[in-house]
């Protein structure tokens, strides 16, 4: 009795649209009935807009949960999707994470270019010392090593498995191709300049589609071969007005051989992720214990590599002459990591669209960055070229987000038509 009296009284006064009041709470208390599912989900303050209330289904089930029985669309997904309309927006703390990802992301691998290039394509020491670093599988050697490191410390720490859930060759045929791959792209410095080599590495989707038809069989859409034509096309610009080659090359036939580098890049990185996902395919594999073996396996590789062709001892000379060297080879290493590991939160925790639009951003800057640091002058084609790129792939990275959410969208609507159609008029 006193909870009917209560809930007439809560319907009839227009000021109050929350039943969280004195009188609601000393009706539950009087009659001695669970407390208000409102108050349990933690999201209604102590005043409510009232006007709000009657425009959202799921907030108008909630409410008519303390005046009778609840409605069947009072389920989990009804109850969600209150709590999504009753919040305004995304939290600070959201907002927090998603700039602790565009920091991160974007930071490490901006320093690791600079380093890259700085490594690469300027000398160390001054007049008759000064001397060029050459030793390229040295700083895949290094690299590999650190991340080697931090997965071990990662999985420690989350007393994760350690050893290998995949045959070993399995990790060692991917650690061969990215060792490949990477040194191709550290080469390809000598010869060409860091903006190209950047935009040549945005082409990479193109042998990626490649290889995926030829190893895994897929199929893309018109508009994935219209954004690739869209890349090659900017890149083409890039390439043909204006200076493509680096500082330190030397030689009428240098740009050639680069160009041949950054293909020979292209063509194993998009080699090594397609490989990847068909050799991994299957296993339970943690994200850190494919980070740790497949680094393992691309140490031992790049190492034995160096001691085959003598250039261990070379390198480590080298080091010993200009130590200031060996600071940078490190910070390069460790900025490397920590991009790897910043990508790897961000796609956990927000998925592959604000990564795709973050690495896109981050490339751009790193062209940016290496004008003005290293003064590399670029031509109105070669900027209209770089426009046509990074449009290209903003325009992926949005087009797989609405078609993600469409797919989503027709997957959430099945399950909801039962309930409607049962439910009495």
């Amino acid at each position: 009795m006193h909870y009917a009296q209560a809930s007439s009284r809560v319907r009839s006064t227009g000021d109050r649209a929350s039943c969280v009041s004195a009188g609601c709470r000393a009706a539950h208390r009087d009659a001695r009935l669970p407390e208000c599912p409102k108050r349990r989900l933690g999201v209604f303050p102590t005043t409510l807009n009232r006007r709000a209330l009657p425009e959202s289904p799921a907030v108008a089930t909630a409410a008519h949960a303390h005046g009778g029985p609840l409605l069947a669309s009072s389920s989990a997904s009804a109850r969600r999707a209150f709590i999504m309309a009753a919040s305004n927006g995304p939290s600070t703390s959201t907002m927090l994470k998603v700039l602790g990802c565009v920091t991160g992301v974007v930071g490490a691998l901006l320093v690791y270019g600079i380093l890259q290039e700085r490594i690469m394509t300027r000398p160390y020491g001054e007049g008759a010392d000064a001397e060029r670093f050459t030793f390229s599988v040295f700083l895949v050697m290094n690299n590999r090593c650190v991340s080697m490191i931090v997965a071990a410390v990662v999985l420690a720490l989350k007393r994760g498995l350690v050893s290998p859930v995949a045959p070993i060759y399995s990790y060692a045929a991917v650690s061969a191709s990215n060792v490949v791959a990477t040194t191709c792209q550290y080469e390809a410095l000598k010869y060409v300049s860091f903006p190209v080599q950047t935009l040549g590495k945005c082409a990479k989707m193109i042998p990626v589609m490649i290889w995926g038809y030829a190893i895994n069989g897929k199929t893309y859409k018109v508009a994935d071969y219209l954004v690739a034509c869209g890349v090659m096309t900017g890149c083409t610009l890039f390439a043909m007005y204006g200076e493509t080659k680096s500082s330190s090359a030397e030689g009428p036939s240098t740009g050639i051989y680069g160009i041949a580098l950054m293909l020979g890049y292209l063509g194993f990185d998009g080699f090594t992720s397609t490989f990847q996902d068909k050799l991994f395919k299957g296993y339970q594999m943690e994200t850190y214990n494919q980070m740790l073996w497949v680094n393992f396996c691309s140490a031992v590789i790049s190492s034995f590599w160096l001691f085959s062709d003598s250039s261990m001892g070379a390198a480590i000379q080298f080091i010993q002459n200009h130590p200031e060297a060996l600071n940078d080879v490190l910070i390069l290493s460790v900025a490397s990591t920590c991009g790897q590991l910043c990508i790897l939160y961000t796609i956990r925790e927000f998925g592959a669209l604000l990564f795709a639009t973050i690495m896109t951003t981050r490339q751009f800057l790193s062209i940016l960055l290496s004008c003005v640091i290293f003064m590399h002058p670029l031509t109105a084609l070669q900027w209209l070229g770089t426009a046509m790129v990074f449009a290209s792939l903003y325009y992926q990275a949005f087009m797989k987000n609405a078609a993600k959410k469409d797919s989503e969208g027709k997957e959430e609507a099945l399950p909801t038509q039962a309930p409607e159609d049962g439910k009495a008029a």
